[in-house]
């Protein structure tokens, strides 16, 4: 059997071959190249330096709120949300974990949570959680203003006496199918929604995707725009100031900032958000199909951005402002009817 020590040492060595080859690479460019997970390249110390941390992911998670403000970033293959706070109002006490804090605010799936390490690469500290695939779900940086001390006391207690090679296994495919049997049945249940959050369940009970669901509703409720949309969106809150949602996910966590959004820059394929506080990296290139979505809630109407890649899976999503039990921003709905072609339901 293959030692952990010999897979990391053949690991680094065809990783250093290929950064001489190709400096520029991103670890998670790396990774897929190299055909090994980032937690892989992590562990085996490719280009930082890793420190395994043992005892579950939850009871980890606990702990970040001691460490004042930090910077929270999750991403998919597509985008990147980036968001500095606190971890404020810390629920980690089962399966579903949650932080409420007015600028750090999370969903978490511990079950997909699997290997965890603190990393310092080219002087940045952060802590880095991966799914069991090896694949990143959530990593948190060090600041400036982080307390230093509160960190390395977190690091000591959860180190790991050895590190263990991280084993990548098959994701398990979604019980989804890609079309909708009984379309007016979706439709019907759709129009009794009394809250967003109750749209899972109606994927869950018709067994099917959200671009189907989509597909079958009917325009009103779920219509198809311009690939450009999104662009046009970010351009407009950032002129009027009009506070939004914009929500990242993963299989792990989904990731949320609530407020404004202010300096927008293109870099080549790249539409960027660069706030002091949130940071938004978003491949247009890799934008399938572009949806405004429309759900009844006990509070009125309630719309959304939604932005797909090729392969079905949410890039990200937007919304104005809002908490339950408040109606969504009258400026935002008007905004998104502004760009359908066909009314929406009201």
């Amino acid at each position: 059997m293959t030692s952990p020590a010999s897979s990391f040492s053949a690991l680094r060595e065809r990783h250093d071959a290929l950064v001489a080859a190709e400096p520029k690479l991103r670890m998670r460019d790396r990774a897929a190249r190299l055909g090994a997970s980032e937690a892989q390249l992590v562990a085996a110390e490719c280009g930082a330096t890793s420190v395994a941390l043992a005892g579950p992911a939850l009871a980890i998670f606990k702990e970040i709120g001691t460490l004042g403000e930090v910077m929270a970033l999750s991403r998919n293959d597509w985008c990147v949300h980036e968001r500095h706070g606190r971890y404020d109002g810390i629920q980690a006490d089962g399966p579903v974990g949650l932080v409420l804090g007015p600028d750090i605010d999370l969903r978490l799936f511990f079950s997909q949570w699997k290997h965890a390490y603190a990393v310092t690469e080219n002087g940045r500290h952060s802590l880095q959680f991966f799914d069991g695939q090896g694949v990143a779900v959530h990593k948190v940086y060090r600041t400036e203003a982080t307390d230093g001390t509160a960190w390395d006391a977190l690091v000591a207690k959860f180190a790991a006496a050895e590190k263990a090679w991280p084993e990548a296994v098959a994701a398990t495919p979604a019980d989804e199918q890609s079309t909708v049997a009984d379309a007016q049945a979706l439709r019907s249940t759709w129009l009794g929604l009394k809250d967003t959050h109750e749209f899972f369940g109606m994927l869950r009970q018709f067994k099917v995707s959200r671009l189907a669901a989509m597909e079958a509703a009917g325009p009103d409720l779920a219509q198809r725009v311009d690939d450009a949309t999104v662009e046009t969106v970010l351009n407009a809150v950032a002129a009027s100031g009009l506070p939004i949602m914009c929500f990242v996910a993963n299989r792990g966590i989904v990731q949320i900032h609530t407020g404004p959004v202010s300096k927008l820059v293109r870099t080549g394929p790249w539409f960027n958000v660069l706030d002091p506080k949130f940071n938004l990296h978003l491949n247009t290139e890799a934008i399938a199909s572009s949806w405004i979505v429309n759900k009844p809630t006990t509070d009125g109407w309630v719309t959304s951005l939604e932005v797909y890649s090729e392969t079905g899976e949410m890039i990200v999503q937007f919304f104005g402002e809002r908490k339950p039990g408040k109606p969504e921003l009258p400026a935002w709905r008007e905004l998104m009817l502004g760009l359908c072609a066909e009314p929406l339901a009201a």
